[in-house]
């Protein structure tokens, strides 16, 4: 039995800054989609909720489709606080004086 290993026993190897080890290293893109991770509370409304969820989607996307789903959200926004002021609330309260001029 002898403790020499012959050639072709030994896995070859790449050297040093070869093809192998930039595959093992992947390469960071600053520019690319990052999420930001921010934390969304529910405020209750089922509509607004929605919307705050729907900016999750600019986590995914590069810089210049943000804008989108900005004016997507600002207008859904908007719809959900047109929405509010539409709602039938309680009757005015009457008047205490006779409107007789």
């Amino acid at each position: 039995m002898s403790d020499s290993v012959s050639e072709a026993e030994v896995p070859p190897q790449a050297p040093a800054g070869g093809p192998a080890q930039e595959a093992a290293e992947p390469e960071e893109d600053p520019a690319a989609p990052a999420p930001l991770y921010v934390a969304r509370t529910s405020t209750g409304n089922a509509d607004v909720d929605a919307q705050l969820d729907r900016l999750a989607d600019a986590d995914h996307l590069a810089t210049d489709g943000h804008v989108a789903v900005y004016e997507d959200v600002h207008g859904g926004l908007r719809d959900a606080l047109t929405a509010l002021d539409a709602r039938p609330g309680l009757p005015a309260p009457p008047t205490s004086y006779d409107r007789r001029s």
